[in-house]
């Protein structure tokens, strides 16, 4: 039999809010989600709590947030005013935002499944506690929250409302990300120019522009217009309608070759003036296979560690998430390991070293040791505690990082170091990761506008004819 009685507390409460059952991977991937979910109710059914249970040992990420999500649980149990059975206020245990209140499942629920659903399934379980409650409050909307795609359908088979949890996303749509740079209307000049100011400083023009589009730029934006004299110009300052624009230096031209390398394109120009800028702390560079991501990087990398003595040395790292079966255990030492994921850093410093023709092969092979020795490969999982001076950090495949891995890796950052992120978020190789809450997306996101960080999404590839056809036909 199901008791009804703890349950009606809940339809006290006023129907307007909503009721939300969470299944226990929105816990273990967010254990903050508990206070994420505004002025609605949360219930949290026993076979979540068994789940909880089950997963907390171990050193994973998962484990982690299954035992954080146990310790947040405790503590509002702990310090409930009311009896569990009447709803404990969130908004004195977390974020002020959340005025619902939290149930746990105090009673016995058989939940009516057909028999093709067996009940030992925790999943199946949390299905009937869900049919149970919306059956017993059929005036309040009763919505399952689950990041298990199956889970959501089997529910929605059954008649019942099923959500992903979204809070972890940065943006629904991927082509609302920030791109770093804006093409500025034909008649930009004619409503911007009026009051115009320009002077020069450091061999750059700067010009003082008014306007309506001032407000909606961000600072270290970069701005162009393609005409019969092109202009391109980075975002300074943005103080109301008022904005500061700085003119750039031409990578394109051979003079200003960084490392033997010049830019291709429009975008590729925009990424080394911030590569090569020491103002700005944090650079991200998105853009698909062959845009030129990592050999930019490089060039910037070297010349201003060995030429301009900017940075003692450059480490390089990535995520080790293989796109096949892992290939087992490897021999050697931490950069031994990590060899076999850096062909794409052997790949880039054979085109570097033979940018310097008159070098010849006894200056190149001379160079080639120079580089190695300023180069370090390290491991992600090695990287807690550590802090980098006067270093070049480059982060490369980032779109494989969890948001937490990134506030980890960049925190990493002491006095006088650049972190440099790579990554093509079309690109995601480690399950349970989107498009919209890959780190990569979250770090260029939330770090935009800020004086001392750069993005540039790259666009147009320049490895080969093949890979650029492959990339838009494929």
């Amino acid at each position: 039999m199901i008791q009804r009685k703890p349950a009606s507390v809940i339809t006290r409460l006023p129907a307007s809010t909503k009721l939300f059952v969470l299944d226990t991977n929105v816990l273990m991937h967010d254990p903050t989600s508990l206070f994420r979910f505004e002025e609605h109710d949360l219930y949290i059914p026993m076979a979540t709590l068994e789940e909880l249970d089950n997963n907390k040992k171990g050193v994973s990420e998962v484990a982690r947030n299954a035992r954080q999500a146990s310790r947040y649980l405790d503590q509002i149990i702990t310090h409930a005013e009311s009896g569990i059975a009447d709803g404990i206020a969130l908004e004195i245990h977390g974020n002020k935002g959340a005025t619902g209140r939290l149930f746990l499942q105090t009673e016995a629920i058989n939940g009516d499944l057909p028999a093709r659903l067996p009940t030992g399934k925790s999943d199946n379980q949390i299905i009937g506690v869900v049919k149970h409650l919306q059956e017993l409050h059929p005036k309040r909307e009763v919505i399952l929250v689950s990041k298990d795609i199956n889970m959501r359908i089997k529910a929605r088979a059954l008649g019942l409302a099923a959500e992903d949890y979204f809070n972890d996303k940065v943006l629904e749509d991927t082509d609302l990300l920030y791109t770093g740079k804006r093409e500025l209307p034909r008649d930009f000049w004619d409503k911007h120019g009026k009051e115009m100011e320009s002077w020069q400083q450091s061999g750059f023009t700067y010009y003082r522009v008014r306007g309506p589009l001032c407000a909606s730029l961000s600072v270290n934006e970069f701005v162009y217009l393609e005409d019969d004299k092109p202009f391109y110009a980075q975002v300074r300052e943005v103080s109301g309608k008022t904005a500061i624009l700085q003119t750039l230096r031409d990578y394109m031209h051979q003079r200003h070759n960084v490392w033997g390398i010049t830019a291709r394109n429009r975008e590729q120009n925009f990424a080394l003036n911030i590569l090569m800028n020491p103002e700005i702390d944090f650079v991200t560079l998105l853009g698909q296979a062959g845009t030129g991501k990592t050999l930019l990087t490089l060039a910037a990398g070297l010349m201003q560690a060995l030429e301009h003595k900017t940075y003692s040395e450059i480490i390089m790292t990535r995520v080790t998430v293989p796109v096949g079966e892992d290939i087992g255990f490897l021999p050697g030492t931490e950069e031994e390991k990590m060899n076999p994921w850096m062909g794409a850093l052997e790949d880039n410093l054979d085109v570097l070293n033979k940018t310097d023709d008159e070098a010849g092969e006894w200056g190149r092979a001379a160079t080639r040791d120079l580089i190695r020795s300023r180069i370090k490969v390290k491991s992600l999982n090695f990287m807690r505690g550590r802090t980098f001076i006067n270093k070049y950090l480059i982060i490369d495949e980032a779109q494989n990082l969890t948001p937490k891995q990134m506030k980890t890796l960049i925190t990493r950052a002491g006095p006088g170091t650049k972190v440099v992120c790579l990554g093509n978020i079309a690109q995601i190789d480690t399950p349970y990761l989107t498009e919209g809450s890959s780190g990569l997306t979250y770090v260029v996101d939330r770090m935009k506008g800020w004086a001392h960080s750069g993005h540039v999404t790259l666009t147009r590839g320049e490895r080969s004819r093949l890979a650029d056809y492959a990339a838009e036909a494929l």
